[in-house]
C-alpha cells in the first residue's frame, strides 16, 4: 500500500469514506475522483450508482475531454458520504508541542453552489444542458458546535503522531483535515475525505473565533508561521521548524 495521506488516515484510525476497489462493486451511490485532463492537479469528480451508470457517466466525460482513459484507470471510487461539509484548519507546533486549531472554513465551488441556490425543478431543467462541477473558487469562515470540538482535536492530535512515525519529523506548522459530519442514530461523526500538508487556502480563518481563544486577537497562518520562526530563532532551535 503507498504511504499517502489514506494510508495515513487509516494509521491513525480516522474514519474515512469506504473505498470500493473496483467499478463493477458498485452498489449504491459512490463519488468517483478522477484527475482532469487539461488541469492534472485538480480532479473531476462525478457520482454514479451502479456500474452501468458509471459507464455510462464515464464515457460521456471521456467524449467530451473532460477525462482521459488513464486518468479513469486510477480514479479512486469511494462511497458516497452526506453530512455538512468543514475544512479544519490546524498549526502544529514542534517548538512546545501543541497543536493549535486557526480556523474552520468552509468551499465555494462552480458551478455546484449556484445550482444549489436553485429550486429542484430548475435544477432538473439546468442539468438537461449542463454538468456540475466542484471547482473551489472560494471560501467561507465557519464554525462548529463546541461540543464536537474534542472530536476534532482528537482526529488532528492522531494524524499528528502518525506523521511523526511514518515522516519523520513529521508536520511542522499548517494542515487541515477536509471532512462531511454524518448523523446516524442521533450520533454525529466526522469523516475525513482529504488532508492538505500545507498552508489553507482560506485567508478568512483569521476571522473565526479559534485564533482569538489563543492569542486574544485574530491571527492569520501567515502570521502565526512569522511567531514560529521568530520564537525558534530566540530558543536556538532553528531546526526544528525547518527542513
Amino acid at each position: 500500500m503507498d504511504r499517502n495521506q489514506y494510508f495515513l488516515l487509516e494509521e491513525a484510525r480516522i474514519d474515512t469514506p469506504r473505498r470500493i476497489p473496483t467499478p463493477d462493486r458498485i452498489t449504491k451511490l459512490c463519488i468517483v475522483k478522477v484527475s482532469e485532463a487539461k488541469r492534472t492537479y485538480e480532479r473531476a469528480f462525478f457520482l454514479a450508482n451502479s456500474y452501468e451508470d458509471y459507464v455510462q457517466k464515464s464515457q460521456k466525460l471521456i467524449g467530451d475531454g473532460i477525462i482521459t482513459r488513464t486518468g479513469l484507470e486510477s480514479a479512486r471510487i469511494e462511497q458516497f458520504v452526506v453530512g455538512a461539509q468543514f475544512n479544519f484548519n490546524f498549526f502544529y507546533s514542534p517548538l512546545n508541542g501543541e497543536l493549535e486549531l486557526l480556523g474552520i472554513d468552509t468551499r465555494r465551488q462552480t458551478n455546484l453552489d449556484g445550482l444549489l441556490h436553485m429550486t429542484a425543478d430548475v435544477q432538473l431543467e439546468a442539468l438537461k444542458s449542463m454538468r456540475t462541477s466542484n471547482i473551489e473558487i472560494g471560501h467561507l469562515a465557519s464554525t462548529i458546535r463546541e461540543s464536537f470540538l474534542e472530536e476534532v482535536f482528537k482526529a488532528g492530535e492522531r494524524m499528528v503522531e502518525v506523521c511523526k512515525h511514518e515522516y519523520k519529523p513529521g508536520i511542522i506548522g499548517p494542515f487541515a483535515l477536509q471532512c462531511a459530519i454524518t448523523e446516524e442514530d442521533g450520533e454525529e461523526e466526522l469523516v475525513v475525505f482529504d488532508v492538505s500538508f500545507r498552508m489553507p487556502g482560506s485567508p478568512g480563518t483569521r476571522f473565526t473565533p479559534y485564533p482569538s481563544y489563543l492569542f486574544r486577537e485574530n491571527i492569520s497562518f501567515g502570521r502565526r508561521i512569522a511567531m514560529e520562526i521568530k520564537e525558534a530563532e530566540k530558543q536556538k532551535m532553528m531546526d526544528a521548524v525547518t527542513t
